[in-house]
């Protein structure tokens, strides 16, 4: 019922915090339909996992634009979120409360999605269970490897492209 990239995105976030994999898993699947067929409702989700893990890095800056276009996409897509197995209303809630947070520059906690469909609920847990992991587990603060997870990925292909684009551009 649910794609299978938004489960996995579930799962980065309540099971092992990978805010940077649940970005990387969201962007895929929204990118794979055209421009004009994108739906803004996964960009609301991808940009909470983005503005926790800038909250989480510190960078409170960051994850207060993410936060608060997060927080106002979530608001307009209420019937897309509620569509997904989450309660949008309390969602809205549970960022408008992140976002005072943020404001204090409070130190980041984890915090779990308002899933209300109880079969997308027991889908979320036997992953937790297949994987090895505990469904709502905190983040844990000392892997640096999670928190500052997009200094250490390999951009090679991303900077060859940007390459190719400006000699593109170079010549016409």
């Amino acid at each position: 019922m649910y794609p299978k990239a938004y489960l996995d995105y579930l799962y980065h976030f309540h099971c092992d915090r990978d805010y940077f994999e649940c970005h990387e898993v969201l962007e895929e699947y929204w990118k794979e339909k055209d421009a004009s067929e994108r739906e803004v409702h996964w960009v609301g989700l991808i940009q909470i996992a983005v503005g926790l893990y800038h909250q989480r890095r510190g960078n409170y800056n960051g994850a207060l634009r993410m936060l608060q276009n997060a927080s106002r996409i979530i608001g307009n897509e209420s019937a897309a979120i509620n569509a997904l197995g989450l309660d949008s209303g309390r969602l809205v809630g549970l960022l408008n409360e992140r976002l005072e947070d943020v404001k204090k520059q409070e130190p980041y906690m984890s915090m779990n999605l308002p899933i209300v469909d109880p079969d997308l609920q027991l889908s979320c847990d036997a992953m937790a269970t297949s994987g090895g992991k505990v469904w709502g587990a905190a983040s844990d603060l000392l892997d640096g490897s999670l928190v500052n997870r997009h200094t250490l990925r390999d951009r090679s292909d991303v900077i060859a492209e940007r390459q190719r684009q400006l000699e593109l551009r170079k010549k016409g």
